[in-house]
């Protein structure tokens, strides 16, 4: 989530006005993590500041880099009336560049913050820039339409979908005509047949399918039935090789189904809550990095590895030997049900196990 106060601290700051409850200045998020972190936090800072110790990692050792981007890319001045408003300054798009970004999911509750006139700057943006987009578009089809990094050898496709469960309003769906965020409106057989049908219309032999998905609410360790059984019905098509599950603002519980690894909640990553008090049982605080290798002949997931980081002054730092412990002791806990377990690793990675 580069908006809001991560935007202020960047080269090209929107203006700071914001539309919430508790604030009207999207420098109060600032100012709580200079709070937080016991000094100030630089201004103008170069496009790689926020990655600090992840960008390494980030940019060296994966094929293809995926996010849910969480925010609008955009100077809109109209925001849709809904109590908090994400944007970034879109002459800030190197932040993303600079971690080499490859693709972006759209499909959340943030992206359409700033109406259609920000959702089109955003999409226009990111193009600009050189990032593919999925799971919002000026149509439904291209909103839907899978998204393709290439790779030697192989393609990554990634299609992206909003449930309506993670608070999308429902006049976000994209239409024939309309621009929006492809949006899912239940956890039928149904769709998830659709959306496999999609994906294997496009795919090719040694392509990795992934769908990444904005479900749920933000806070707890459940998963709910339906979205398992989505996912699985995903997986038993036999076109989806990773679900990549977000909303959530912590990590969830890990699952591999029938070789294929599913990521019911990825937890944030760079975001501005830094300083802001509450839900402490949950370590929002901690990051992860996840590094899935796949085996080149089968496509099933060939190991997991995950880099813990914790954000200080909206800058990414290496977790410790006890955050990173801490992550393993949940990540363990919440995939005892689902058939994962999680071991510590020298270099203070985690490792998944099923």
């Amino acid at each position: 989530m580069t908006g809001r106060g991560i935007d202020q601290i960047l080269a090209h700051p929107c203006e700071p006005a914001i539309y919430e409850p508790g604030t009207s200045s999207a420098l109060t998020y600032v100012a709580l993590a200079e709070r937080a972190g016991g000094g100030p936090i630089p201004r103008a800072v170069a496009a790689d500041y926020v990655w600090g110790d992840a960008l390494s990692e980030i940019v060296g050792r994966p094929d293809a880099r995926i996010i849910n981007l969480e925010t609008s890319v955009t100077t809109s001045g109209f925001p849709f009336p809904k109590g908090i408003n994400y944007r970034m300054h879109p002459e800030n798009v190197p932040c993303l560049v600079a971690a080499g970004i490859d693709c972006c999911s759209l499909a959340n509750n943030h992206v359409m913050d700033w109406g259609v006139e920000g959702l089109l700057e955003t999409l226009e943006t990111l193009e600009h820039a050189g990032i593919r987009i999925t799971g919002a578009g000026r149509c439904l089809k291209e909103a839907l339409r899978p998204a393709v990094v290439e790779m030697e050898g192989r393609r990554v496709l990634v299609c992206g979908l909003g449930s309506a469960t993670s608070g999308i309003p429902e006049s976000w769906g994209a239409t024939e005509k309309d621009p929006g965020v492809a949006l899912l409106r239940d956890f039928s057989n149904s769709n998830a047949d659709a959306i496999a049908g999609a994906i294997g219309n496009e795919k090719r032999p040694r392509d990795v399918a992934v769908v990444s998905i904005h479900w749920g609410g933000n806070w707890g360790y459940d998963i709910p039935v339906e979205q398992r059984s989505f996912a699985h019905r995903l997986v038993d098509s036999g076109e989806v090789d990773i679900v990549h599950g977000h909303s959530s603002h912590h990590a969830k519980g890990i699952e591999v189904y029938r070789g294929r690894l599913i990521l019911y909640g990825c937890g944030d990553f760079v975001t501005d809550y830094e300083g802001i008090a509450g839900y402490g049982e949950y370590s929002p605080e901690l990051a992860v990095a996840y590094f899935c290798s796949m085996d080149a002949n089968s496509g099933e997931l060939a190991g997991l590895e995950m880099a813990p980081f914790r954000s200080h002054r909206f800058r990414l730092r290496r977790g410790t030997v006890e955050e990173g412990r801490r992550l393993a002791r949940t990540l363990q806990r919440e995939g005892r049900a689902l058939g994962t377990q999680v071991e510590e690793m020298a270099t203070g990675a985690l490792k998944l196990r099923w």
